[in-house]
């Protein structure tokens, strides 16, 4: 039983690797179909799978199409409860979901001003007040999943789940930015940069060049950070 797992450009496209993740981090087959976003042809291919409109999009083996990132996790973790998409427990399991959420609906200021970039690491971004909320908020909310659900694992629940993936392009913005946050926010950043999963997606975005790349800012940059 396969899915068909439709994605956007792996240096840019946060919706996308949160999507990927669901599948390559959880074993569930799927196969991989890769839509042009900065080519301007999304829309046009997407047409198959209305009303769907954002990636990522997958279609299950019956035919059937999902929309919407939490959508998908949810769906997933019902035909594939082997997977432990969600943490076991039922306390952790309740504020795993309101990560999610809050990252689906939340952090416009960081979003907005910090479109996920794979490339290469900006130096002397200047931090919005709105954007030191956002990471502010981010201390708080991750903060106590480190302190009360992620024991001696490396992420927030301990192993990686659901609101992992979610939060992974949340890592790739303060590596892409160089944003400053607390020693324990960016141990937690270092776990994606390392993670095997997260190292195979960029590798395949970097693959691809753009002239002009987008969301380019007139700023210094530096190689990315590799951490071993």
């Amino acid at each position: 039983m396969s899915y068909d797992l439709f994605i956007a450009d792996k240096s840019f496209s946060s919706w996308s690797l949160r999507g990927w993740l669901l599948f390559e981090k959880f074993g569930i087959p799927y196969t991989e179909h890769l839509l042009g976003l900065y080519a301007g042809t999304m829309q046009e291919e997407l047409k198959p799978l209305t009303p769907a409109r954002f990636v990522p999009t997958v279609r299950t083996p019956e035919g059937w199409v999902i929309g919407e990132s939490i959508a998908l996790a949810e769906t997933l973790a019902e035909r594939h409860p082997e997977a432990g998409i969600w943490p076991e427990d039922a306390e952790a399991r309740i504020y795993a979901r309101w990560l999610v959420a809050e990252m689906h609906a939340g952090f416009t200021a960081l979003r907005g001003a910090c479109a996920m970039q794979l490339l290469h690491q900006y130096q002397g971004f200047e931090i919005t007040d709105a954007v030191q909320a956002d990471l502010d908020r981010l201390e708080l909310v991750l903060g106590i999943a480190f302190e009360r659900f992620s024991g001696e694992g490396p992420w927030l629940f301990g192993r990686f789940t659901a609101a992992d993936a979610f939060y992974a392009p949340v890592a790739a913005r303060i590596t892409g930015y160089d944003l400053p946050v607390s020693q324990r926010l960016q141990a937690y950043v270092a776990t994606h940069l390392k993670d095997p999963a997260f190292k195979a997606w960029r590798a395949e975005g970097l693959k691809v060049s753009y002239d002009p790349a987008p969301y380019a800012l007139d700023l210094p940059t530096q190689d990315w950070p590799d951490p071993a």
